[in-house]
């Protein structure tokens, strides 16, 4: 015997009542963005050390996208829920970081932190293709992603100091192992700013701060614009039946 539900509801699941509405354009375009990642992702596994390429950021950071998107394009194809909020967020943050920090640091002869004149990361061949796709294309795809495709409004504040334990967690990440590889070691510290036998620790500490509030401010602006921005997408009429005539 099937127990009354409660406040007359018919006790029937909302997919029985309503189908699933699938997203083919949405799954295409993330699948497509997740190959990206994943191809400058092997693309440097091949031409760099196998052995260091997964301790950079820009390497994390588009993994962590390509599970998300990978994941989501899955949702938006079966017409299943979308992820949490906190995940795509948090996945969108690292990606743009990664983007930001490139473009105005990393590849940028007057930051003082450039890394161009670095013989293995110089823009030649197969590394310039990896460049543009974990630095410019991701990133780009991403923010459009979010801003075309992902309803507005998920995003919580509170989530802003939440993302920055991952950036955090990398930061003790590579002193520590910088600390522990001999003078010398190639790539011992990944990125100049975290460089302690430059800079000293000191120094790495300021970097870390001052880069660690503008991502913080960074976050809070995602979070801020995610309140206004308006809904791209047509909205899905729960009333009348997915059929033709009638109302759409």
């Amino acid at each position: 015997m099937i127990a009354p539900s409660p406040a007359g509801s018919t006790g029937v699941p909302a997919s029985a009542v309503v189908p699933p509405r699938r997203r083919p354009y949405a799954a295409a375009f993330r699948a497509l963005l997740c190959a990206a990642a994943v191809t400058g992702i092997v693309i440097d596994l091949f031409i760099g050390d196998p052995s260091r390429v997964p301790i950079y950021f820009t390497i994390q950071s588009n993994a962590l996208l390509a599970l998300t998107l990978g994941w989501s394009a899955v949702r938006a194809w079966t017409g299943g829920p979308p992820l949490s909020p906190r995940l795509t967020g948090g996945a969108l943050l690292f990606i743009v970081i990664t983007g930001l920090v490139y473009h105005l640091i990393l590849a940028n002869d007057a930051s003082g932190f450039s890394m161009t004149d670095d013989p293995a990361h110089r823009d030649t061949g197969w590394h310039t293709v990896s460049n543009q796709l974990l630095h410019t294309v991701t990133p780009i795809g991403a923010v459009l992603d979010w801003l075309l495709l992902t309803a507005p409004g998920g995003l919580a504040y509170r989530y802003a100091a939440q993302w920055l334990a991952y950036p955090a967690a990398y930061f003790a990440f590579a002193l520590l192992r910088g600390a522990a590889l001999t003078p010398g070691t190639p790539a011992r510290y990944p990125y100049p700013f975290l460089d302690a036998a430059a800079h000293g620790y000191a120094g790495v500490a300021t970097n870390a701060l001052v880069l660690g509030l503008l991502f913080y401010a960074l976050a809070l602006s995602l979070v801020a614009l995610d309140r206004v921005r308006p809904y791209l997408q047509p909205r899905e009429n729960r009333i009348s039946p997915t059929r033709a005539g009638g109302l759409k």
